[in-house]
């Protein structure tokens, strides 16, 4: 029996009462949580091993302060197994860290804090299992994006009763002012970014995690679930590579590195992650932040970080739209700019941890091992969106929109569909499917975020052979990009279709909802469950199920069912 069979019964008292099935066809309201003075932020844990876990809070209060911590068997606090207390105060943002040890494997653990009188809300955590394990159920989210609606699909995450732990693959907030992207519905449903400008100094960063925590059901999936998290993007500032960022101006918003160390340190100080010291490998620093989870004898899970220690500038289209004139320009553009050698976007020192993880994953006969990572990978070219009839053609209309135009370009010369993804890395890509054929796992599941529409995809390299599969999930908030720029639901699904269609790779996407994916594994089969969420402007919602997919491992690799 696995170690969470039993426990999965066991819920949050304040979820008890209402929880239920993801699929569930009646509409909620998001769950209400208590404001409570000294802990408005809420609780969380997270980065878990077989025998320890991170609990966070936050407190309201000034200058310096005592906050104790408890961690029981039982929601009762009847059998207490570790407690202790802790000093925090303005030099990190009156949060709390506590790396709770001495645990045993695959055991669920609730836990508290207290300061003077006040109590927090009680969580809910997970160590790793160790030994045999018969299922294991993950909930894959990304890019929840304040100004664009409410967090309903972590609070649907929270009510699922097959979640044993949330893999969270970036854009966990958004840098951008209240004026920026969103602003307009931000302004409607009462969402507006704080501060009003656009994040750039630590304190900047820290108030913006804050008001992201405040959100209801932010509150309740992280109380009811330890996060795996990785960070993308949005965590620091757009399209951010080693030397800057497309949404990083240095003349009006100061150092690039400066910014990023702020950014960096406040997704320390509010994330439940752990610090360099409590790794079991020494030397690294907060910006190499990858972590190797194992889940006894079933999975491992690797995740990836592309953005500060390795990623080479991504190639701008802008800078080749008048010299692109002919399918050889095309070609030339694909193949040896963006596809040039050394172009690289992991560091050595995480392929040489995700080598040796992969390799004994597989020494250790484990059937699944899941990737995890912030933007897609799978080969995305843009059909002719124009020959199609789903744009018109810009020359014969000059006033279609901005994306139309890029769309009927892209789509002209059957060039990726963006070159922040995998797509723009082509040579980065192929290095991490031979690293991973070479330590004989050659099957990999990724499960992927960013792009803010559901997908799933079956993986070839650039000869051919099967690199496994692509489960990607749409955004917590944030809108399908087809949507969000204007083609409307007329043919935002026929885009879908299209490059459905003109993509060998991709087996279906999605980005007319927002939502996430529950990926349930046993050792004869995986199911991808890909969940919607009726709307995002109001915290009344209803999930439905809008497509279900079946992996099946055999001697011949993975296959989609």
């Amino acid at each position: 029996m696995s170690p969470f069979t039993a426990n999965r019964r066991r819920v949050l008292a304040g979820l008890a009462a209402s929880s239920a099935l993801a699929t569930m066809p009646f509409r909620v309201r998001a769950h209400d949580i208590a404001v409570n003075p000294a802990f408005r932020h809420g609780v969380a844990s997270g980065d878990p091993d077989a025998t320890s876990v991170v609990l966070w809070t936050r407190v309201t209060a000034e200058g310096q302060r005592q906050v104790g911590w408890e961690v029981a068997r039982d929601i009762d606090f009847a059998e207490i197994v570790q407690e202790g207390t802790v000093e925090t105060g303005p030099e990190r943002d009156h949060t709390v860290k506590v790396l709770a040890d001495a645990l045993k494997p695959g055991e669920t653990y609730y836990y508290r804090f207290t300061m003077d009188a006040a109590k927090s809300a009680t969580g809910r955590t997970r160590t790793l299992p160790t030994g045999h394990v018969e299922r294991l159920g993950i909930a894959l989210a990304s890019c929840s994006n304040y100004p664009f609606g409410f967090f309903n699909a972590y609070e649907a995450i929270a009510r699922d009763p097959a979640i044993d732990f949330v893999l969270h693959t970036g854009d966990y907030i958004y840098e951008y002012g209240a004026d920026g992207w969103g602003a307009e519905i931000a302004r409607v449903i009462g969402r507006v970014h704080q501060p009003a400008h656009e994040i750039v100094s630590l304190s900047d960063y820290r108030q913006r995690h804050a008001q992201y925590k405040t959100d209801h059901g932010s509150q309740a999936m992280l109380a009811a679930h330890p996060l795996l998290a990785c960070w993308d993007d949005h965590e620091s500032a757009n399209n951010p590579w080693t030397g800057g960022a497309q949404n990083h101006q240095s003349e009006a918003e100061g150092d690039w590195n400066a910014r990023r160390v702020a950014s960096i340190r406040a997704y320390y100080e509010w994330m439940p992650v752990r610090e360099p010291e409590w790794l079991a490998v020494k030397g690294r620093n907060q910006m190499q932040f990858w972590r190797a989870y194992s889940f006894g004898d079933l999975a491992m899970l690797h995740t990836l970080e592309t953005r500060h220690t390795a990623r080479a500038e991504q190639i701008d289209y802008m800078a080749w739209a008048d010299k692109v004139k002919t399918d050889a320009d095309a070609r030339h553009l694909v193949d040896n700019v963006i596809g040039a050698p050394g172009r690289t976007m992991l560091a050595s020192a995480l392929e040489d941890d995700l080598s040796a993880a992969l390799s004994a994953s597989v020494k250790a006969g484990q059937p699944w091992r899941l990737i995890g990572n912030p933007m897609p990978i799978a080969e995305t070219r843009v059909p002719d969106v124009v020959a199609l009839g789903l744009v018109p053609d810009p020359v014969a209309n000059p006033d279609i929109s901005d994306a139309a135009k890029a769309l009927a370009w892209k789509g002209k010369w059957n060039l990726p569909f963006y070159t922040d993804t995998w797509d723009g890395y082509l040579w980065a890509k192929e290095r991490l499917y031979k690293l991973s054929r070479d330590a004989g796992a050659g099957d990999l599941i990724f499960l992927t975020g960013d792009s803010h529409s559901f997908w799933l995809n079956d993986l070839i390299d650039a000869a051919g052979q099967p690199a496994g599969i692509e489960i990607g999930t749409a955004g917590i908030s944030s809108p399908g990009d087809f949507m969000e720029s204007g083609f409307g639901p007329k043919i935002s699904p026929r885009l879908d279709k299209a490059f459905a269609d003109h993509n060998p790779q991709v087996v279906w996407t999605d980005n007319m909802h927002q939502g996430y994916v529950r990926v349930e594994l046993t050792h004869q089969s995986g199911e991808a469950v890909f969940i919607g969420v009726d709307t995002v402007l109001d915290p009344r919602y209803r999930t439905f199920e809008i497509r279900r997919a079946t992996m099946l491992r055999s001697d011949d690799g993975l296959t989609l069912a």
